[in-house]
């Protein structure tokens, strides 16, 4: 991609917000790093110049070359007239850290988990309800369809548009001292679980003590024995190297939780009508290319988790469904569950 220029140092003072922001003292402590002219730079955005995309996960990951493929394509589509930087591995902060600093505008767009959109829309919760899709095709056509629409408008109140749903595939559990075949061998483990109230209670229902952890911080926390297991896809324990601490992998598939491409409506509004089209070519293209990506990215870390000496094991689904099932039980409770899940379960 092409050299972007430095930012020039400016002030950041927050501006009035229709929905609350959360702020952490790290998250001034960035803030303040940016009026010196570290990191951050409002001044490009709003002469159409370059985005900020600020990620957790390593290059070598199928969604960090999404979002290289996306800077790529936006990039030739608009003549270098709108450029894409991106920062991976958390060196912004963590996902909670990087969609405050989209609310304020202080960073252009971000990549988190739909588990994490939960806390500023409650319908993608509906999301994380294990077993919610019946294969990887049925969930893509959810998602790019009117359903998946609506869910990433549903941010807007705060502050968060969504551009694209990214296949984050399936996430099962990974353990260290033995692998996990029933709901049984879940019972009474501190399982590491995304800040999200759905991930929570998938844990309580299958017996488990379900722990929030910075995904940054899980590696440490399973190596010291803070959480005895985790969950997540193929990709992201083979990249985290997570398999070092917790050699166990068992295909249980509980959730097909999407990653969502947010850009901050602060951002969003600040773009042209041209620039919100190349941006929507480009991240459809990305999504395309990174769905694609992601098959081949399974494989290999399958092929080189073997190698490692993972242990793979398959699971009694059946009996994990029927654990699970008081779970949508409530959602058909809830006012702002309901309706959603129901027009999911009738596309399929």
């Amino acid at each position: 991609m092409p050299a972007h220029p430095s930012p020039a140092p400016l002030p950041f003072p927050a501006p009035a917000l229709s929905a609350p922001v959360l702020l952490t003292s790290s998250v001034r402590l960035l803030l303040l790093a940016c009026a010196l002219g570290c990191l951050f730079s409002c001044g490009e955005i709003s002469e159409g110049k370059t985005l900020r995309l600020a990620h957790g996960l390593d290059v070598s990951h199928p969604v960090h070359g999404g979002m290289v493929r996306m800077g790529e394509v936006l990039d030739s589509i608009s003549d270098g007239q709108l450029r894409l930087k991106i920062y991976s591995g958390g060196q912004l902060g963590t996902e909670s850290q990087n969609l405050e600093l989209l609310q304020l505008g202080s960073l252009a767009m971000t990549k988190v988990s739909a588990a994490v959109m939960e806390r500023f829309a409650p319908a993608y919760s509906v999301l994380s309800l294990p077993y919610l899709f019946e294969d990887r095709e049925t969930s893509f056509r959810v998602l790019d369809g009117p359903v998946g629409q609506e869910l990433l408008a549903q941010g807007a109140a705060a502050r968060l548009r969504g551009l694209t749903f990214f296949d984050a595939g399936t996430r099962s559990f990974y353990t260290k001292s033995a692998p996990v075949r029933t709901p049984a061998d879940v019972v009474g483990k501190k399982v590491r679980v995304q800040n999200s109230p759905m991930a929570v209670d998938l844990i309580k229902s299958l017996g488990g003590s379900p722990t929030p952890i910075s995904y940054g911080e899980l590696y440490t926390a399973l190596q010291q024995g803070v959480v005895d297991a985790a969950e997540n896809n193929l990709p992201s324990y083979y990249t985290s190297r997570h398999y070092e601490v917790t050699p166990y992998y068992s295909y249980d598939r509980h959730t097909a939780v999407p990653d969502v491409l947010v850009i901050g409506t602060a951002t969003w509004e600040k773009l042209s009508g041209q620039e919100r089209d190349w941006l929507a070519v480009a991240a459809r293209s990305a999504t395309t290319f990174q769905r694609e990506s992601w098959q081949a990215a399974e494989e290999e870390a399958v092929r080189e988790l073997t190698k490692a000496g993972v242990t793979f094991t398959e699971v009694d689904a059946a009996a994990f469904r029927a654990a699970v099932e008081q779970m949508y039980t409530a959602a058909r409770q809830d006012p702002d569950l309901a309706p959603i899940l129901e027009r999911i379960l009738t596309a399929q």
